[in-house]
C-alpha cells in the first residue's frame, strides 16, 4: 500500500471539510439501524485520528459498524479474535526463514490494515494486548528490530466485554490509555430493533445481519488525513480550553476517586471536542462539545474508591456530578 503515513494531507479547511463529513456519516447510517450516539462518538475519535474501545455485549453492530466505515473512504478492513491462545506475533506479524531463498522473510499479521477490530481484548492475556500498545502510539510494528509502517489512516476498535464476564483479562492502564474514548454499547430502542428486524428480514438473501453492500466510497484515504488535520485546526477559544484541562484537572482532587485522569485525558478530551463541532457543521468548539465529551474521553482514565464501589456508584454518574460541579465559560 502507498498510504504512507509520512505522506502531507492536502489543506482543507473546516468549511470544506463539513460536506465530506456528513457524507461519511449519511453512508455508515445506510446500515446502523440505532446507535445513532455510538456513531457519533466513533465517528468523533475517527476524525481526530484516535483508537475507540467498545464495551457491550456481542449482536450490537459493532462489526458492521467498522466494515461501514471502511467502506466510506475505500479503507482495508481487518479483525482479529482475541483469545487466551493468542500470540503477540498472531496479530502483529513474524520472520519467517524461506528455505528457497535462505533468507528470512517477513509475513505482516492483521495489523497491517486501515481499519481493525479487535474482538473481545480482553480475553487475551496482557501480554498480547501489549503488543499492540506500539502500534496505536507510533502508527508502525517492529519485527526482528526493523520498523514498518501501517497504513494511514490507521484505527483500532478494540472491543471488550464486562469484566465480570468469566475469561477475561483486565486491561493494562498503558494501554487503557491509548484509547482516546471508550464507548459503551447499550441495546436498542423497542422502535430501533423493529426497524431493524424488519430491515433484515425483509432481506432477499437469508441471514440474520446487515450488510455494508449499499455503503459507498464517498472519500479517499488522503481525504480522510485531510479531514482529520481538519478536524485538528477548529477554532477553540482559550477560556474554552481552559476549561477542558479544568474538568481533567478536577477529577485528581475528587472524593469519589482514587485514581483521576492524567494529562493526555486534558489533550484527548480537546481532540474529541474539535472533532465534535466538525460533526455538528461547525469550525469552532462550544462549551457544550467538551461536556459531550468528557464522559467516554474520562470514563477509563479514572478510578473510584472502593467506598464508592461498594455503594454502587458507577464512574458516569461520578463524572457526570463532576462535570455538573465544575462552571463552564459563558458564551
Amino acid at each position: 500500500m502507498n498510504d504512507s503515513p509520512a505522506d502531507s494531507p492536502a489543506i482543507l479547511t473546516a468549511a470544506g471539510a463539513i460536506p465530506l463529513v456528513e457524507s461519511i456519516r449519511a453512508e455508515v447510517a445506510r446500515v446502523l439501524v440505532g446507535q445513532d450516539e455510538v456513531v457519533h462518538q466513533v465517528l468523533c475519535a475517527f476524525l481526530a485520528g484516535g483508537h475507540v474501545l467498545l464495551e457491550g455485549v456481542p449482536g450490537l453492530g459493532k462489526t458492521l459498524l467498522v466494515k461501514a466505515l471502511a467502506k466510506t473512504f475505500s479503507g482495508s478492513f481487518g479483525r482479529v479474535q482475541f483469545t487466551p491462545d493468542l500470540m503477540p506475533a498472531d496479530v502483529m506479524g513474524h520472520a519467517l526463514f524461506d528455505p528457497r531463498t535462505q533468507t528470512f522473510v517477513i509475513r505482516r499479521g492483521p495489523v497491517f490494515t486501515h481499519l481493525l477490530l479487535a474482538d473481545e481484548i480482553n480475553r487475551a492475556p496482557a501480554k498480547t494486548q501489549s503488543a499492540l500498545l506500539e502500534v496505536m502510539q507510533e502508527q508502525q510494528v517492529t519485527i526482528e528490530g526493523e520498523s514498518h509502517p501501517v497504513p494511514s489512516p490507521f484505527m483500532v476498535l478494540a472491543t471488550q466485554n464486562p469484566l465480570e464476564q468469566e475469561g477475561t483479562y483486565p486491561l493494562p492502564e498503558a494501554q487503557l490509555d491509548r484509547f482516546l474514548l471508550k464507548v459503551r454499547l447499550d441495546y436498542p430502542s423497542e422502535a430501533e430493533e423493529i426497524a431493524m428486524t424488519s430491515t433484515v428480514t425483509r432481506a432477499a438473501a437469508a441471514g440474520d445481519k446487515l450488510d455494508v453492500a449499499t455503503v459507498n466510497a464517498v472519500v479517499t484515504p488522503e481525504q480522510v488525513r485531510s479531514l482529520r488535520a481538519a478536524a485538528a485546526g477548529v477554532s477553540l477559544d482559550d477560556k474554552v480550553l481552559e476549561y477542558a484541562v479544568r474538568l481533567v484537572r478536577a477529577t485528581r482532587s475528587n472524593p469519589g476517586l482514587a485514581v483521576g485522569a492524567g494529562p493526555r485525558g486534558s489533550l484527548s478530551l480537546v481532540r474529541v471536542a474539535r472533532a465534535r463541532a466538525l460533526l455538528e457543521s461547525r469550525d469552532f468548539v462550544l462549551p457544550e462539545d467538551v461536556k459531550a465529551a468528557a464522559i467516554p474521553v474520562l470514563r477509563h482514565r479514572v478510578t473510584p474508591t472502593p467506598e464508592m464501589e461498594i455503594e454502587g456508584r458507577s464512574r458516569d454518574r461520578i463524572l457526570l456530578d463532576l462535570i455538573e460541579k465544575v462552571p463552564a465559560p459563558r458564551q
